[in-house]
């Protein structure tokens, strides 16, 4: 019998490769949504096991395939195999069984500190969680309890810390065993580039965006100073960070009526109809469904309404962090999210949906291209969705009797800026930071302080008093302690406007693009599946070119939607006249 060529030896390996991650990915997503939904100290055990013996997988098959397989040797989809084996998973262990062991118990616990993360504000006897904590943020304007709430959640990173450090030094030994510089250089190689070729392209987004963020920096200072005073609010230099609505500053919509314009404000409340219209977590999720429908998709599977999770059980500690979940990478879809009848929430489900679309339409493709095109790509597709959660989609469904007239499309703006624009300099540090954590450019002596030097550069934001080196801020968001990549997000800002802007004109958009919803529109759907479905089989360049015809991520899209908000906040400044 003839021997096997190079290329049947390769195809055979990757098949077996596959199958074998295929399921300890299912063994560790199982174990980890039992841990997510239900933290205890075994649930916390068994994820981290199952997720260790995901990552010993990887890591040994991407060894053996290095060995076997020299990426010359390999073309087509068996070399873009070989190219995403090592970068299937956000985290590296050593080869060694006991760290490895050590690496996903640390990640495992730092994630059970956070999500277990309370704190008492004076003069009250009850604990409160984060979702207790942020509604202060956003309702109180005394500056005294904004921040003693804000000082008494960050106090949750102080106890990752030390294990945070030994993490970065666990994950960082992982990644140079499999031949990347550091995880940061490895988080950076997952997008069809080089990682400092990765980094110049982020610079270029970040640049073209921030005049529009100093703009709106400008404006929420004026109205914040008028409100709180100088003494409180300084002329220049950054804002205070507990005065903005946010627990991290990263979305500054949940203190709009401090910052609406006298004229042109909406003239609706979204939560106030959701409530007064009795309306359940449930009837939000079946409303953003029926969204993805209208575009010819199919319906979530039966099993996405009885295994996911939608509100915050009495009964025991979980994960709230919203998530969509795709267990068995084929169909059983759900989300987990503590889900509080908002507005926000209800854009926050339409966003989590568009995850498990995308998980679906992906399914069919081989395990090492389950999923989208880069991470920005997953991101931004719901998002994309939420930006059509407009006042003629609200209409459509019956949420709003009559869309605002024109004249208070500047509220509309606004409110969106504050959560969108906004977020751009914070989407953008967060990696900025971690990426020279990991690469030792930033010590652990100088952790807290090198975070406060790039939320200050970036979001010209300060916290309410001094933060020495004995706190860890970093760790006060999610995604730090759980080891979460946060440049999706960044990408994700931008892209979701370029992928609104492309679907409006194929659904015969004409009027601006904020107004503009693709409910119902089967040419939007049918492009969104073309990108969807490819997965991550083909590099994003095909994908971002399936679904808006261009080929580089640009933030034309964004500035297209915001020109008229822009004008307004430049005219004001240029006349020197006080916001209105």
């Amino acid at each position: 019998m003839p021997s096997e060529g190079p290329d049947a030896t390769a195809v055979r390996f990757f098949d077996e490769t596959e199958q074998e991650l295929l399921q300890a990915a299912i063994d560790s997503q199982r174990s980890d949504w039992v841990y997510s939904t239900f933290i205890t100290q075994d649930t916390e055990e068994l994820s981290s096991a199952a997720l260790a013996r995901l990552i010993a997988a990887t890591v040994r098959r991407a060894r053996e395939a290095s060995a076997r397989f020299p990426a010359a040797s390999l073309r087509g989809e068996l070399a873009r195999k070989a190219r995403l084996l090592p970068l299937s998973l956000p985290l590296l262990a050593p080869s060694e069984p006991a760290l490895a062991q050590e690496l996903t118990r640390l990640v495992a616990s730092m994630q059970a500190t956070y999500a277990k993360g309370r704190h008492t504000p004076k003069g009250q006897s009850e604990a409160l969680d984060l979702q207790a904590l942020s509604r202060i943020l956003t309702e109180s304007r005394d500056p005294r309890l904004l921040e003693e709430v804000w000082t008494g959640w960050h106090r949750v990173g102080r106890a990752v810390r030390p294990e945070f450090q030994r993490y970065v030094e666990l994950a960082n030994l992982g990644a140079r065993e499999l031949g990347f510089a550091d995880t940061g250089a490895m988080w950076r190689s997952k997008y069809d580039m080089s990682p400092e070729e990765f980094s110049v392209e982020v610079d270029r987004l970040w640049e073209s965006v921030r005049p529009l963020y100093d703009a709106l920096h400008s404006y929420v200072r004026a109205k914040l100073r008028r409100l709180y005073g100088e003494k409180v609010v300084p002329a220049d230099g950054p804002l205070p960070a507990h005065l903005l609505g946010n627990m991290w500053a990263q979305a500054w919509d949940g203190i709009y009526p401090i910052l609406a314009p006298r004229t042109g404000a909406p003239s609706f409340d979204l939560t106030k109809l959701l409530v007064d219209r009795k309306t359940t977590a449930e009837e939000m999720v079946r409303h953003a469904e029926r969204f993805f429908v209208s575009l010819g998709l199919d319906k979530l599977p039966a099993t996405f309404w009885t295994r996911s999770m939608l509100l915050r059980p009495r009964d025991r500690e979980v994960v709230c962090h919203a998530s969509a979940w795709d267990i068995d990478f084929v169909d059983d879809l759900r989300i987990k999210m503590c889900i509080e009848i908002t507005g926000d929430d209800f854009t926050t489900v339409h966003h989590e949906l568009g995850h498990n679309f995308y998980q679906r339409a992906y399914a069919r493709q081989p395990f090492l291209f389950r999923d989208s095109a880069h991470d920005g790509f997953h991101e931004a597709l719901g998002d994309t969705i939420a930006l059509s959660v407009t006042p003629e989609y609200l209409r459509e469904i019956g949420l709003v009797a009559e869309v605002p007239d024109p004249s208070q499309d500047l509220g509309l703006l606004l409110y969106r800026a504050l959560e969108k624009v906004a977020f751009l300099p914070f989407g953008l540090l967060v990696d900025r930071w971690r990426w020279d954590v990991f690469s030792g450019a930033i010590p652990p002596s100088e952790y807290n302080r090198t975070w406060w030097e790039l939320k200050e550069r970036y979001q010209g934001v300060a916290p309410p008093s001094p933060r020495d080196e004995g706190e860890f801020d970093p760790a006060a968001k999610y995604h730090v302690p759980s080891n979460v990549p946060y440049m999706r997000y960044f990408l994700a800002a931008i892209l979701q406007f370029q992928f609104h802007r492309a679907l409006a004109r194929a659904a015969g958009a004409t009027g601006p693009l904020h107004r503009f919803s693709i409910y119902g529109s089967r040419e939007a759907g049918r492009r969104i599946q073309a990108m969807m479905e490819m997965g991550s089989s083909r590099e994003w360049p095909d994908a971002l070119e399936a679904l808006t015809g261009e080929r580089r991520m640009d933030a034309g899209g964004l500035l297209d939607y915001f020109a008229p908000l822009q004008r307004w906040l430049d005219a004001q400044t240029r006349t020197g006249s006080a916001p209105s």
